[in-house]
């Protein structure tokens, strides 16, 4: 269950910072931060996930791989 709510952190980061720099850039686009600013908030919010719930969930940081992960436990 640990690791599950590690994912879970590390998804909602990932939208958090990713997807939210990208819409921030497409909103404000005179003042925005633009295409490389998105690609470094994706980039760095990766970073600080692998390096803070890589250990205890190997840092997945997408549902299908969790789900696939579910599905593939045997009883």
């Amino acid at each position: 269950m640990k690791s599950y709510g590690a994912e879970f952190i590390g998804t909602f980061w990932l939208v958090l910072g990713g997807c939210g720099s990208a819409v921030l850039a497409a909103a404000f686009a005179d003042v925005g931060i633009g295409l490389l600013g998105v690609s470094l908030a994706f980039v760095l919010t990766v970073l600080t996930m692998a390096y803070a719930i890589g250990h205890i969930s190997g840092g997945h940081l997408n549902p299908a791989a969790i789900y696939r992960f579910i599905g593939s436990q045997k009883d």
